[in-house]
């Protein structure tokens, strides 16, 4: 299937609207009218608002009932392409399967759908274990391992470490076994039955595990996501492989599946409006995959990580650049991202930074337009989250409420917030340049990037037609241009707060 090349929103369905599918379908039907070729609808399975956020669902094939059913999906999925999460790499401790194995043990159906420490981690030297597990890459300071007495209802219950590469109540499952690759297959079905046309795979580079490893993006987790990405692509679909890592493996995966995240870009867009030098980002973008979905903010925090350097591999930005940048945005946030980030608050990451995007450049609305209007002419398919769309700030009450360092980021808006937000001159002027995006047929063209006396153009053109943005950091002034049909138009940037 043919994904169309425009600007998609990223939302969760609770959290945009009255907190449902079929209200969040109402808004992009009304005010949001035409702005959005596609829509990532954040996991929407039960439960929708668990201990993630809708990242350990009980149930992946069920559509937690008080935001709708798959009819509301796939009513949504008439007018715009649908994006769904399939959670890879683990299930909610609180999922049937993993009650009876608490209840069963090894007696349990179940019992190899689910990943154990002695499945990867074999034999009786302690020492050997220790250094083996010292290998694995961690994404969060929590246990790899969390304790569960299981066979509770058998003559000989056990304590069993299972793997939880990311929180206690997320159960790694062994994705390998029959029952793993079965309990994929469904999901797949659930999807294709229901409109949806791209698949996220949420966690995928945790899903292969191996002794003497780092247990991350092994070779045999690039052939996994190959396989399960074949088998969407025969039932209609697509997937976009999440991956946090550096730059380079990135442009790896990007060869081997069908599209992948530019999570550089973020934290590399930050650095050129800081430091009004766009050389590390025009770099990046002379060599940045093609076939990949662009954004700026999301769900989790501001990526590190991905412009970070990776053993003996130099990143995108040397270590006094990112801790520079880092160091801004809590100078910008006034302190409020690092009250979300690090120690400061529960379910952080090791490799992101807590705060709006909009809050991280000073609530600046001509540095917050520039960076979408470089984000649009960036390659591939752009993604606004929805916070982002209505330059929402950090809410510090939200924060203060639940203690969860993203819900910084993760707002509640209403349709009447919605209502409001968008008669804001930022956001009036984000939605022309999100317009602007797509109707040019130029994006569908050749790409160039050029930066020379502090000066960096992004262009696109096809057939003819043409679109350019030139930002000039000199006097920090940025331009658009664009030939259609013949015709010449040029816009600044600056105009549309007026």
């Amino acid at each position: 299937m043919s994904i169309r090349n425009g600007v998609q929103l990223i939302t969760y369905a609770d959290r945009l609207g009255d907190g449902n599918i079929e209200s969040l379908t109402s808004l992009l039907q009304g005010p949001l009218n035409g702005l959005f070729t596609g829509v990532h609808v954040l996991p929407f399975y039960y439960p929708y608002d668990g201990e993630d956020a809708g990242f350990d669902p009980i149930d992946h094939t069920s559509v937690d009932e008080r935001l709708g059913d798959w009819d509301n999906i796939k009513k949504l999925g008439e007018s715009v392409d649908i994006m769904a999460d399939l959670i890879v790499n683990h299930m909610s401790g609180q999922s049937e399967a993993f009650k009876d194995v608490l209840k069963k043990g090894r007696e349990s159906d179940y019992w190899p759908l689910f990943l154990t420490k002695e499945d990867v981690f074999k034999g009786n030297d302690q020492a050997l274990i220790d250094e083996q597990i010292a290998k694995v890459f961690r994404p969060r300071p929590t246990p790899f391992f969390s304790d569960y007495e299981v066979g509770t209802e058998t003559d000989s219950p056990e304590t069993v470490p299972f793997w939880t590469t990311f929180t206690s109540n997320q159960i790694d499952i062994d994705v390998e076994s029959q029952l793993g690759k079965d309990y994929l297959s469904s999901i797949l079905q659930s999807f294709t039955e229901s409109n949806v046309d791209l698949i996220r795979l949420d966690a995928a580079g945790y899903a292969i595990k191996r002794t003497g490893t780092n247990c991350f993006m092994l070779e045999e987790t690039f052939e996994f996501i190959e396989e399960l990405s074949t088998r969407a692509r025969s039932m209609g679909m697509q997937c976009l492989v999440e991956i946090h890592s550096h730059y380079q493996t990135q442009i790896d995966i990007a060869s081997r599946c069908d599209s992948v995240y530019d999570f550089a870009l973020p934290p590399l867009v930050l650095h050129t409006l800081f430091t009004k030098d766009a050389s590390a980002l025009a770099h990046w973008l002379s060599i940045s995959p093609r076939n990949c979905f662009t954004v700026l903010d999301t769900h989790d925090g501001i990526g590190i990580v991905d412009v970070g350097a990776s053993g003996d591999k130099p990143g995108l930005l040397n270590a006094e650049a990112i801790n520079a940048l880092v160091e801004q945005i809590h100078v910008n946030s006034n302190g409020e991202s690092k009250k979300a980030t690090g120690a400061a608050a529960n379910n952080v990451d090791l490799y992101q930074v807590n705060c709006t995007y909009y809050d991280a450049l000073g609530k600046d609305d001509f540095a917050y337009l520039v960076a979408r209007a470089i984000q649009f002419f960036s390659p591939g398919i752009p993604q606004v989250y929805y916070g982002g769309l209505l330059a929402a700030q950090n809410d510090m009450e939200l924060l203060a409420r639940t203690n969860v360092g993203r819900d910084i980021n993760r707002p509640y808006l209403t349709s009447a917030m919605v209502e409001e937000a968008v008669q804001k001159p930022v956001v009036k002027g984000l939605m022309q340049l999100i317009n602007l995006r797509n109707e040019s047929q130029a994006f569908n063209g050749v790409f160039d990037v050029s930066y020379s006396n502090n000066t960096l153009a992004l262009t696109w053109s096809k057939d003819g037609d043409m679109a350019s943005l030139t930002v000039d950091f000199n006097n920090m002034s940025a331009t658009v241009n664009t030939v259609t049909n013949g015709k010449e138009s040029t816009l600044s940037v600056g105009s549309l707060l007026a």
